[in-house]
């Protein structure tokens, strides 16, 4: 879609999340969270160092600023800003974000700071078991309390939870050690039951305390094809949208789920206990927007073998089977192959859905680099990729779909949940392995200066 320029309004940005770049996981007062254990295989990082953004987070302001971006999308570390179970703030973990934010500003950058991403502080799993626990509303409530009048003024737009289908999910990011699969899978209903009702009730703390800033969940969006035209498989598509995507989303806008995801949990005896006065606090706000993270599509076909849930993820369960995409060709890091019109499909049918405006906040291509021998990262199949992606977000601007903006996953090579550093989405490269930390010197890719050009002028070059 070239020689189409986005509106002025339209805003450009590059994403990161705290435990993947920050490090400094033994300083400024930072108590222990379940990210924190890494990957735990030989031979891969773990995230005490990562990108090491606590060091280097003014040269990577610099980054951004060259770059030109509008927004930043970080990520808050929970445990870094209350270290222990008392939910007591750390002034030092407020002092560093205090550090970050200002000097965001001062380069007109604003951050959208995500308040949960995967991290789950360790002491309030061992205290009460994290999200199984109601406790836990009431934690999280005090966490993003501190955060919203800390920063009131500051800090304008705030992520509520990112990507509950694998927040929830993995027992690595959850601390839940459950090993029976149908009762994991019921914990794991059960825990997004609890995050739901404390994103509605952080919503409706935001408005008493902030009503000029907005706030929305951040979606690992889910566009499942059918694997044929048969009624069987267009059927078992329905139903893994509705479980993967729609369930938790309904929950985080609607604070309800559709008939068929209530049937479902009553049958499999997975229906999450509710208390008196859940269903008025589920009904009491709605988000302000949607955040999309999009890399590929999926697809399903008609179940005809009992139900697994020794999968992972446990969302994966269900009146579906997941299976390849003809029509998608796989590379290295991307198995289910790139689809950049699915982008545009999944965005238009949440729309359908919520009636929200969307801002994407993770889009990007991961691939295994090393620096050239003239100390260089040329990235085209990553430009490319990007390209195309960001060609469907313009066609849904034409298209009169509210789309706040567009942000890279991600802005600098970052410690990837389970592959470390092998796997690479940033813009710049991280000079690290996952066995020699190195000095994590910068290095800007090609995929940064093209990526720069678009932002200059606001929308993709012409290829012609």
């Amino acid at each position: 879609m070239n020689g189409f320029t986005f509106p002025e309004e339209f805003l450009w940005g590059a994403s990161t999340s705290a435990f993947q770049v920050e490090g400094g996981a033994a300083e400024g007062g930072k108590g222990p969270a379940t990210t924190d254990r890494g990957p735990g295989r030989p031979g891969i990082s773990d995230n005490r160092v990562a990108s090491d953004f606590y060091h280097h987070w003014r040269e990577d302001i610099e980054l951004m600023a060259e770059l030109g971006i509008d927004v930043y999308r970080m990520g808050f570390s929970w445990s870094r800003i209350m270290p222990d179970a008392t939910g007591e703030p750390n002034p030092e973990g407020l002092a560093f974000y205090d550090a970050v934010i200002d000097r965001l500003l001062e380069k007109d950058i604003e951050p959208l700071v995500t308040l949960y991403h995967f991290e789950c502080p360790q002491v309030l799993v061992d205290a009460f078991g994290g999200w199984k626990s109601r406790r836990m509303i009431d934690a999280y409530l005090r966490y993003a309390e501190v955060c919203f009048r800390h920063f009131k003024g500051r800090v304008k737009r705030w992520v509520t939870v990112n990507e509950q289908l694998i927040a929830t999910a993995a027992p690595d990011n959850t601390g839940d050690d459950e090993r029976d699969p149908r009762r994991r899978q019921k914990n794991t209903y059960q825990m997004s039951y609890h995050v739901a009702l404390a994103e509605h009730r952080a919503i409706a703390l935001l408005r008493s305390i902030d009503p000029d800033a907005s706030i929305g969940p951040v979606c690992a969006m889910q566009v499942v094809y059918p694997r044929s035209s048969s009624s069987g498989d267009i059927l078992a598509a329905m139903n893994a949208e509705e479980m993967l995507q729609n369930y938790l989303l309904d929950l985080s806008v609607r604070g309800t789920v559709s008939p068929y995801v209530s049937f479902y949990l009553k049958r499999e005896g997975f229906a999450p206990a509710v208390e008196p006065g859940d269903a008025e606090v589920l009904a009491s706000s709605r988000p302000d927007f949607l955040g999309v993270n999009y890399y590929f599509s999926s697809c399903a076909r008609e179940r005809v073998e009992p139900i697994r849930f020794d999968r992972f993820p446990p969302w994966s369960g269900g009146d579906f089977e997941l299976c390849d995409n003809p029509c998608a060709s796989s590379t290295e890091w991307m198995a289910n192959g790139i689809d950049p019109l699915g982008l545009r499909i999944g965005m238009r049918r949440l729309y359908d859905r919520y009636q929200l405006p969307m801002i994407v906040t993770e889009n990007g291509m991961a691939l295994s680099e090393e620096l050239s021998s003239d100390g260089k990262v040329d990235d085209p199949y990553r430009i490319d990729y990007l390209a195309q992606h960001i060609a469907e977000v313009g066609e849904l601007v034409r298209e009169g779909y509210p789309v706040l903006g567009y942000c890279v996953w991600s802005l600098m090579d970052l410690c990837s949940s389970h592959q470390g550093f092998a796997k690479r989405y940033g813009l710049v490269f991280v000079d690290r392995t996952d066995t020699d930390v190195k000095e994590c010197r910068r290095v800007r890719k090609s995929s940064f200066f093209w990526y720069q050009q678009v932002i200059e002028n606001r929308g993709l070059p012409d290829r012609s």
